[in-house]
């Protein structure tokens, strides 16, 4: 039987190993779409083959010339803007002209919540908030922290799909590197994940480690960020330096690795989207502890397993910890089975690619450009 398939042509700031752009709506897709990504930097990650690439040099001019390279090389059923400063340069390109008719094809995807954006940002998504066919939040929580001036703006342009999880990604990496998962140890290791930012609270995480520690507790902190040095140096000063590692940016691969090897995922953010890494733990069976903020209540929602303690409540994390570090090996394999299972149950990639399947038939419907079709048996 024929079909066809859609081309989508994603912008994305740029590709790489924890971007969720491309992990979740690009390559999971590749053989089923006609998926073509434009990016504003370069990136050292080549694409599979049958992804068309066009890379900017991170410069405005660069991305223009891109973009324009990617619209002139064929037609397509849906844009998809991932980052408000690409929705803004997209705005730009299709405003008049020769590329006009694009605009009617876009969808864009609110990565983040309100509170976490910068000024400029939110600024940025006021004229993206008027303009475009749809704008998606990739959360309930995303969406209400939202003012209701941007709603009104919106819309019904403005809806939720919340992120999903590639878990059959997950379960193959791990399957790979499954043998490199040392035996159980009596250390006790914590892994956090995250940009080494402010709004990611790690010295939060670093604090809650020393007051929680003991001789074989060990924290693993994988991200890159401004902080970094900060970071390094508190702990040097705290001589935590044989049982704290600061990884920098690794590998896909290894990530999963530190996570598998794992007893607990911390993460003590101020503000998130949906965080694909706290999903990613949870997939690969690891307990949570996890910040009271209302994207972390959204995935722990009725459940009793996955404790909440406020970003700063450094004590109250400690307390946590130490009684994830009191259980049995057993008793915290049975709290990640129930882990595992809620992201299977409702942060899956099927669900998530179906809400989008939704919103880009939607968009379709309304008039899009007729574009070349790709019929495959």
């Amino acid at each position: 039987m024929l079909k066809t398939k859609l081309s989508i042509l994603h912008l994305v700031i740029s590709i790489g190993e924890t971007n969720a752009a491309y992990n979740e709506h690009c390559l999971p897709l590749a053989e089923e779409r006609d998926i073509t990504i434009c990016t504003y930097f370069r990136s050292d990650i080549t694409p599979p083959a049958n992804i068309r690439l066009y890379r900017g040099d991170g410069s405005i001019k660069g991305f223009f010339h891109e973009l324009k390279a990617a619209l002139g090389a064929k037609q397509y059923d849906v844009i998809h803007i991932h980052s408000p400063h690409l929705g803004i340069l997209f705005l730009l390109c299709t405003r008049f002209g020769t590329y006009r008719q694009f605009a009617r094809s876009a969808v864009v995807t609110v990565h983040d919540s309100y509170t976490n954006y910068k000024l400029r940002n939110r600024l940025m998504y006021l004229p993206i908030f008027a303009s475009l066919p749809r704008i998606i939040c990739c959360s309930q929580a995303s969406f209400n922290s939202f003012p209701t001036l941007y709603k009104w703006i919106a819309g019904d342009r403005l809806g939720v799909v919340q992120n999903g999880l590639d878990i059959a990604r997950v379960d193959h990496i791990a399957e790979k590197i499954r043998d490199k998962v040392p035996v159980q140890t009596v250390d006790f290791t914590i892994v956090a994940i995250s940009r080494l930012v402010d709004v990611k609270n790690p010295f939060a995480v670093l604090s809650a480690f020393e007051q929680s520690m003991d001789q074989n507790s060990r924290l693993t902190y994988i991200g890159e960020g401004s902080l970094r040095h900060a970071l390094i140096t508190k702990s040097r000063e705290a001589e935590l330096d044989s049982q704290v590692t600061f990884t920098g940016l690794i590998q896909r691969e290894n990530v999963f690795e530190h996570l598998l090897n794992a007893d607990l995922f911390l993460s003590t953010s101020r503000g998130e989207g949906l965080p694909i890494s706290v999903l990613e733990a949870m997939a690969c069976c690891r307990p949570v502890l996890l910040s009271d903020i209302p994207p972390h209540r959204e995935i722990a929602e009725g459940v009793d397993f996955i404790p909440l303690v406020r970003p700063d409540d450094v004590s109250g994390f400690a307390r946590e910890i130490k009684k994830f570090r009191r259980m049995s090996v057993s008793e915290r394999a049975m709290i990640g089975q129930k882990c595992r299972k809620l992201v299977e149950n409702r942060f899956s990639l099927d669900a998530m690619h179906a809400g989008y399947e939704e919103i880009y038939t939607q968009i379709i419907s309304r008039g899009p450009i007729h574009s070349e079709r790709i019929l495959v048996k």
